[in-house]
């Protein structure tokens, strides 16, 4: 008989051999800064996550530093929006000011900036729209001017999530062009039309007026496709992809990373947090057990670097161990 459970059979050996290890550096916290003074709005639908204004985001950069988590991907939430989200590329607008700040209070925070259009059009979408219909090639030039506006103020990594054909290589050529050559860009590879991102459009008031982004999004079933949106990204010059969202998607984070040498992230996105969030409020299920199992799981299918909003409550479970 083999006896397998030989290595099962005390804490030391356990952790001796454990396949998997989950560690801070691993974690990128995301955030969201709106317009306004002197507010920290929860997000309901995300317990534990807030809108901060500027002069109170301070409050979250200490939050942040004490946990010990390094990186945070920033969201902003612009007063005025316009048909062709205008805030998204104003040198002044809200997502470059927070970057400037943040970098000014905290310079060794590694500050990764959304690049889409989403947040900042009346309409919703992430790119211009014309008879209904997103248009492609007219939204890159935008897109290309508000990566090269967030890399000005100060942002180490660039991630378009607009999911227009071509975006990655346009942002490429503009970052370099303007003297950014030195600016990541982390790909929204493979990023799916989910149900899972519902939470989030309440936090970032970015849900579409009409119809919905299964134009541009990718299609839940297809897992191939999944592969061909990384091999363009990474032709046009990503340095790091991801796959969106995680926990439903862990067998495209498996062949992505059989096939791909580039750094992987994974995005445990807002309807993943907030399921678990509201069954541990119900006393349904162990909060850290399930959030740390989940955390392994992304890590043992292959993914390098986690997006997550329950980052700084792993962080204090790390440290408790």
């Amino acid at each position: 008989m083999k006896r397998l459970r030989r290595l099962r059979s005390q804490d030391a050996i356990r952790d001796l051999i454990r396949e998997t290890v989950v560690t801070k550096n691993d974690l990128v916290y995301p955030v969201f800064v709106k317009e306004g003074t002197n507010q920290k709005i929860p997000v309901d639908s995300m317990p534990g996550i807030y809108q901060y204004t500027i002069d109170r985001f301070e409050e979250e950069l200490d939050r942040i530093q004490k946990a010990g988590v390094k990186a945070i991907l920033i969201f902003g939430i612009p007063e005025h929006k316009d048909a062709c989200g205008s805030e998204a590329y104003n040198e002044d607008g809200i997502t470059q000011r927070a970057v400037r700040y943040i970098k000014q209070k905290t310079p060794d925070l590694i500050v990764i900036a959304d690049v889409c259009l989403c947040e900042y059009t009346s309409h919703g979408h992430c790119g211009l729209v014309e008879d209904g219909k997103i248009l492609n090639d007219e939204t890159l030039p935008l897109l290309a001017k508000m990566a090269v506006s967030l890399a000005k103020a100060g942002a180490d990594m660039i991630a378009p999530s607009d999911m227009m054909d071509g975006h990655t290589a346009i942002l490429r050529k503009s970052l370099d062009e303007n003297g950014y050559t030195d600016t990541i860009i982390l790909g929204y590879s493979a990023k799916f039309a989910s149900g899972y991102y519902s939470p989030f459009r309440d936090a970032a008031h970015s849900a579409p007026s009409f119809g919905d982004r299964r134009t541009y999004q990718m299609d839940c079933a297809n897992g191939r496709e999944a592969l061909r949106e990384c091999v363009a990204d990474i032709e046009e010059g990503a340095d790091m992809i991801m796959v969106k969202p995680a926990l439903a998607y862990l067998d495209i984070v498996r062949q992505a990373r059989d096939r791909f040498s580039l750094p992987l992230a994974v995005y445990n996105v807002s309807g993943e947090y907030s399921m678990v969030k509201a069954a541990a409020q119900n006393g349904w299920i162990d909060e850290k057990r399930i959030v740390m199992e989940n955390m392994t799981a992304m890590k043992r299918a292959g993914a390098d670097i986690i997006i997550t909003y329950h980052a700084l409550d792993v962080a204090k479970w790390l440290d408790e161990e």
